[in-house]
């Protein structure tokens, strides 16, 4: 147990351990005790001088530490550190001609190429022009075999002026590319000096110019040729065959070659003329004009004619424009020459006048296309079709028009003219399509008549009698009016009504019809606009269905309306009435009004549907929409 000291003691009360433990910011800390037993003050951190001297030497190593050795490199792996570096040698390799008197051996030149990214090689022979033979990757890119060991190629192996084997070939190595030179040089590897690439004796062969051989001649052909090079003369000329059968006139272009006298004969070939496009159809080659009497039966197909068999040849005189000349027995007819010929002409032989020769011939005039006799079904423009293409297609619709006027159908009421007393009390719906021109016929049928009512005629086009088939006239809106008479396929009827939207239509296209035909519909629309004649109250008290339908149409007027689905009503059940016969099926009757809002649950609303429908499955909307009508 260590001594105390008693001197330093006396006269001290307080004798207790110093506290070490404290709390900072609500967190228990502990501190370094400053006094000790007695309150003395505590002695720390006291160094000597030789400790505080090696201390300061040491500075750098207390403040930062220990220094950190530097983190190693980032492995890069071949495939991206090598990507796209290639080696390039050039080289050569010697294959044997067994069976050839003109070489023994033939010298292919190779490139070499070794992919340092995956230790692969290749080799390719450029291709050389008409060479005769496969050129090109002799061996595809793979590892390749040193040694029976299973050893590949490095590019370590390789050097410049080395054979290296490959697939039982030896290749020699002559020289490389600046790329390879530099990366094997920077690997360390000293590379051998370059060599010439050796040379195909064949092909050197080949290149040397073929020795010609000069027979002498009487006449300086020499002096013709260097005066006459390149000088030709043109001539147009025609061939006409066209007293054969089959035959045809053709234009040639004939050529008379100065510097050897020779002639040539080629086609003129246009766009779309159904020949094969044959450039020539005489060689170059001199033309006998007279030829020996034992000479005729000479086998020119297979022998060339010389001076011996010919007495004349064809010459620059013997080609002038407007006379006629005869070649391999075609008979050609000379109607034009170049602006040059006619100088050699004028300098050579004196000759001034050499003017062009018009041969086209005058076309006949172009036959009228007739169109057979209309046999009466469809339309005449649709049958006529047939005759102008051996695939008809449909005639030409104006689409302006259609979306102008579409859904826009003019209704019309008539009676059909017959001697026939039954005919008399029919009624028929005249439907126009302004879109397409087109007529359509309903008869609304009527009980216990006797005659099936429906469609009378579907959408047609109707030609006006007395008009022609080549020309045919159709009705128009303009033939339309009260008291018209329309003449359907030999049936005549007489227009007696027509709705409000006729007239508005009429007002709105005043030029289209005539004042009496606009006069003769509104004189008739105001008389129906009129109030209810006596004539009209007596029929409707003679009839008491009349009388009560027209009195619920009224209620239903003052009933709904304020109702949002009177705008309209009529358009949308005339969409859907395509025949424009005033009526409709009973389920699209009702999906129209449910689109539209009417309150068909009301009990006036369904009196209404009843008292207006047709039969099981009809609905004449025409007396329901006017209840919905101001």
């Amino acid at each position: 147990m260590p001594s105390l000291n008693i001197g330093k003691l006396l006269g001290k009360t307080a004798f207790h351990r110093s506290q070490t433990l404290g709390y900072r910011n609500g967190y228990a800390i502990v501190r370094r005790p400053t006094v000790g037993i007695g309150g003395d003050r505590l002695q720390f951190n006291q160094l000597s001088q030789a400790v505080l001297d090696e201390l300061a030497s040491k500075a750098p190593v207390l403040t930062y530490g220990q220094p950190k050795q530097a983190p190693p490199a980032d492995f890069i792996p071949a495939h991206v550190a090598f990507d796209k570096k290639v080696l390039k040698f050039d080289a050569y390799f010697q294959e044997d001609v067994p069976m050839s008197t003109e070489e023994q051996y033939r010298i292919r030149q190779v490139n070499i190429y070794y992919y340092l990214e995956d230790d692969s090689m290749s080799v390719i022979e450029p291709v050389v022009e008409n060479s005769g033979i496969p050129q090109g990757k002799l061996i595809k890119r793979q590892r390749l075999a040193k040694n029976d060991r299973g050893d590949h190629y490095h590019w370590k192996d390789l050097n410049r002026g080395i054979n290296i084997t490959i697939y039982g070939k030896t290749f020699r190595v002559v020289d490389c590319d600046q790329f390879t030179q530099v990366f094997l040089e920077s690997q360390g590897i000293e590379l051998n000096p370059p060599e010439k690439m050796a040379l195909d004796p064949y092909t050197e062969l080949r290149k040397q110019p073929l020795r010609k051989y000069v027979t002498p001649s009487d006449f300086d052909q020499l002096k013709q040729f260097l005066t006459f090079d390149k000088q030709v003369l043109r001539f147009y000329a025609i061939w006409d065959d066209t007293d054969s059968m089959y035959g045809e006139c053709r234009t040639y272009i004939i050529h008379y070659y100065l510097m050897d006298d020779t002639v040539e004969i080629r086609e003129v070939h246009e766009r779309n003329d159904g020949r094969d496009p044959f450039p020539l159809l005489m060689n170059r080659q001199r033309m006998p004009k007279v030829l020996v009497e034992n000479a005729k039966n000479f086998p020119q197909c297979v022998l060339e004619i010389s001076d011996q068999e010919v007495l004349e040849w064809y010459t620059a005189k013997d080609f002038i424009v407007g006379k006629s000349l005869t070649v391999l027995g075609r008979t050609f007819f000379i109607y034009d020459c170049d602006p040059f010929t006619r100088r050699y002409y004028k300098e050579k032989f004196g000759i001034t006048d050499l003017p062009r020769i018009d041969v086209n011939k005058q076309e006949p005039p172009p036959v009228k296309q007739e169109l057979p006799p209309y046999n009466g079904f469809g339309l005449v423009e649709d049958s006529a079709q047939n005759c102008f293409a051996l695939i008809p297609k449909a005639p030409k619709k104006d689409v302006i028009k259609m979306l102008v006027n579409d859904n826009k159908v003019l209704r019309y009421l008539a009676a059909l003219e017959s001697p026939i007393p039954e005919d008399k009390d029919r009624r028929f719906v005249f439907s126009y399509f302004l879109a397409t021109d087109m007529i359509s016929i309903f008869e609304p049928p009527v009980r216990n008549s006797g005659i099936i009512g429906g469609k009378y005629l579907g959408r047609t086009k109707v030609v006006k009698p007395y008009s022609t088939v080549d020309n045919p006239i159709y009705y128009g809106p303009s033939d339309f009016f009260i008291g018209a008479v329309i003449e359907v396929f030999g049936h005549r009827f007489i227009i007696l009504d027509t709705d409000e939207y006729v007239l508005k239509y009429m007002e709105s296209n005043a030029a289209q019809y005539s004042p009496e035909a606009l006069a003769s519909v509104q004189k008739h629309v105001r008389k129906l606009e009129a109030p209810a004649s006596e004539s009209e109250s007596k029929q409707t008290e003679k009839d008491p269905g009349v009388q009560e339908l027209e009195a619920l149409i009224d209620t239903v007027q003052n009933q709904l309306k304020d109702h949002s689905c009177k705008d309209n009503i009529r358009e949308a059940f005339q969409i859907y009435d395509k025949e424009a016969s005033g009526y409709v099926d009973r389920d699209m009757f009702f999906k129209i009004c449910e689109s539209l809002n009417v309150p068909v649950d009301d009990s006036l609303v369904k009196e209404l549907i009843r008292m207006c429908s047709h039969g099981e499955g009809k609905i004449n909307y025409y007396n329901f929409v006017r209840a919905f009508s101001n």
